[in-house]
């Protein structure tokens, strides 16, 4: 049986940590031109897809569960607004930031952490009553973790079509 002090990294660390190196490695030498192509027509560009998925660490481990130091600047530069134009660097450098957050709580965290319950940020679900939307359940920190997994998951799919459709260097090349 696992010992109840055995941080999460053991289980989860490794294999985030290399998917996300071939993400960052896959878009580091892309243009910004190449960064403005289109997953397909009508939906997001590879560089507003790298935003989202960025977005996606904030939100979660930042917002959601209190990781990182509380004057990390995550912006780009750009402000709420996403940027039009999207440079590989500011793109890694985010990734980059948000992995050292992720790294430092997989580090910390033991599996009796994951039971841990958070409520949705107040201006979550102020954003999403003005939607017309339900309110977000509190969630486990294992169901936040896994969440952000598939999240990463799914999406990195998306950016591996965008790349080989638009005949550029997928991220498991």
């Amino acid at each position: 049986m696992t010992e109840q002090g055995t941080p999460l990294a053991t289980y989860y660390k490794p294999g985030w940590e290399n998917y996300h190196r071939a993400i960052v490695n896959a878009i580091a030498p892309l243009s910004s031109e190449q960064l403005a192509l289109p997953i397909a027509p009508d939906q997001r560009s590879i560089g507003e897809l790298l935003d989202h998925m960025i977005g996606a660490r904030f939100n979660w481990f930042h917002l959601w569960m209190g990781e990182g130091d509380p004057n990390i600047d995550w912006d780009d530069g750009a402000g709420d607004v996403p940027p039009t134009i999207y440079k590989a660097a500011s793109l890694v450098a985010m990734f980059e930031k948000s992995w050292r957050v992720i790294a430092s709580a997989l580090d910390r965290w033991t599996p009796a952490d994951l039971e841990q319950v958070f409520p949705a940020p107040d201006s979550h679900q102020a954003w999403l009553r003005n939607q017309g939307l339900e309110e977000e359940p509190p969630h486990t920190r294992q169901w936040i973790v896994w969440h952000v997994m598939e999240h990463e998951i799914h999406h990195g799919g998306e950016l591996s079509l965008a790349l080989g459709i638009h005949g550029l260097t997928g991220f498991y090349a």
